[in-house]
């Protein structure tokens, strides 16, 4: 990954832009690769930093006077060499300096003749307009595996030499780790690993955990994305027979991802599950998590948008950004309807610019993201997401069936602490029809509150008798329900 980026450096140089962003907020590995270009270019390679001012390589002192970033620019657009600058941590002081960013485009111009370039380096901000047409975007990718395993290595190899250090991990474990170490910078990546494995002195399958654990911390700073713990399973979710089977099959891609890819298989994207409301769609994101062992966090649509202009499209961006740090990860988008279905006039064209983004996203994301994205109106939701290719697979759930509603009964009995077995299943099964799986559990926690209000036990009339004064959403909105169905018969695979 980082050869790609040196190669695109290269070729940008070559190319004569006299001014480069690279995206990243790793400023040490960003600067061993720039110095890396420099000496198979062989040019200077000169760093800028706010303490120091502009050093040349292999050189002690800096530049007389070039601590301050306008006179270090200054100097650059004078002197007129072929030579290299990285400038650190310079292009979140540029907004509203006028001085800065008049000086630093003449630096850059002043690259057009010669060999060489000033690279700013920062991450998730964006350059002021009179920069950003003239400069050069090139994003730095995270570190690769074969990086996270040599950091390793050597973290274990420095503590053995302090104390005793135990590594016991399969080859599949250690794979596991390094996998979930993906998001994460070195720096960041180090400091975690050193401190599990300090504190009990070994490195074992229990700190993939601390891992998550920790990435979760980092995500969770942002307050655009929720961590959800995985408790619920496929056992818990009844029927869905045809999605649960499409799932089993991608879970030892998953389990095994270097296999995987040997064999000519990527990370799954993800599917999109539509149909009627209350059917299980949402227990099966959480349900995914839990079979496949990987942490589940919720896009809440609602927490992107603000009043202010271009603020909802830069949350959108660091979520996305925050979802890869977490990978590999499941992706929960509830009700993705709500989030794109506006669009027009109406909120200025903020969605439909946030739905570009995600689509684009979905295209070129880094990291194993799998996102299960969930509707439950259809005709609200942009054509552009039922184009194949967006998703895996796209699942139309409806309601269950007769031995599907018997077995949601018996779920919710058993997990309220009730014998299933003393309830007349069948007959409760029989007088639910067009019940969806959330409208049972209603009728079972409704019956729950009556039977203890009056000090009864709950029996099969209790909850015959909520049934009765339940008038289910295939009743009140037959005509939708009968469109919606009409509609996925040829546009979707049936999950039940």
């Amino acid at each position: 990954m980082a050869k790609d980026a040196l190669k695109d450096l290269d070729l940008l140089l070559r190319s004569r832009y006299g001014l480069i962003h690279l995206d990243t907020k790793e400023e040490d590995r960003a600067n061993s690769l720039l110095r890396h270009l420099a000496d198979a270019r062989k040019l200077p390679f000169f760093t800028w930093t706010r303490s120091q001012g502009l050093v040349r390589a292999g050189m002690d002192d800096a530049v007389y006077q070039t601590t301050d970033p306008v006179k270090a620019l200054r100097h650059v657009a004078t002197a007129r060499i072929p030579a290299l600058y990285h400038f650190e941590s310079l292009i979140g002081a540029l907004q509203g300096q006028d001085l800065l960013v008049a000086q630093l485009r003449d630096a850059a111009k002043s690259m057009d003749s010669i060999d060489g370039s000033v690279v700013l380096t920062g991450d998730g901000v964006d350059l002021p307009p009179p920069l950003d047409e003239m400069a050069a975007h090139v994003t730095l990718p995270g570190p690769s595996d074969a990086e996270f395993r040599e950091m390793l290595s050597s973290i274990v190899r420095d503590l053995s030499e302090r104390q005793e250090v135990e590594v016991s991990l399969t080859h599949e474990e250690m794979a596991a780790l390094v996998k979930n170490l993906s998001g994460l910078t070195l720096m960041e990546a180090g400091k975690i690993l050193t401190k599990a494995i300090v504190e009990d002195g070994a490195l074992t399958s229990k700190d993939i955990q601390v891992v998550i654990d920790a990435k979760r911390q980092i995500v969770e700073r942002d307050g655009l994305l929720e961590y959800y713990p995985v408790e619920t399973t496929m056992a818990g979710v009844a029927d869905l027979k045809t999605l649960k089977e499409w799932l089993a099959k991608r879970k030892a891609v998953v389990k095994s991802p270097e296999s995987a890819e040997q064999f000519g298989l990527a990370f799954p994207k993800g599917m999109l599950l539509l149909g009627v409301p209350g059917c299980g769609k949402s227990l099966s994101a959480k349900a995914v998590a839990s079979e496949w062992g990987l942490p589940l966090i919720k896009l809440d649509p609602s927490n992107l948008y603000n009043k202010y202009i271009g603020e909802s499209e830069g949350n959108f961006k660091r979520a996305m950004k925050a979802a890869e740090r977490m990978s590999p990860v499941v992706l929960w988008i509830d009700e993705l309807e709500k989030a794109f279905a506006s669009g027009g006039s109406e909120d200025g064209g903020v969605s439909q610019r946030i739905l570009g983004s995600f689509l684009s996203w979905m295209q070129d994301r880094r990291g194993d993201v799998f996102v299960v994205a969930t509707a439950n109106d259809i005709q609200r939701l942009p054509p552009e997401f039922l184009r194949k290719g967006r998703f895996d697979e796209i699942f139309f759930v409806d309601l269950p069936d007769e031995e599907t509603r018997a077995e949601v009964f018996r779920i919710h009995l058993s997990s309220r602490g009730h014998d299933a077995a003393t309830f007349d299943l069948a007959a409760l099964a029989a007088a639910t029809e067009g019940f969806s799986g959330s409208e049972i559990e209603q009728v079972v926690v409704s019956a729950l509150y009556t039977a203890f209000s009056s000090k009864k036990s709950l029996d099969t009339a209790a909850l015959q008798a909520e049934i009765a004064a339940t008038r289910p959403l295939s009743v009140t909105m037959v005509e939708r329900m009968d469109a919606m169905r009409e509609w996925a018969k040829e546009r979707t695979v049936s999950a039940n």
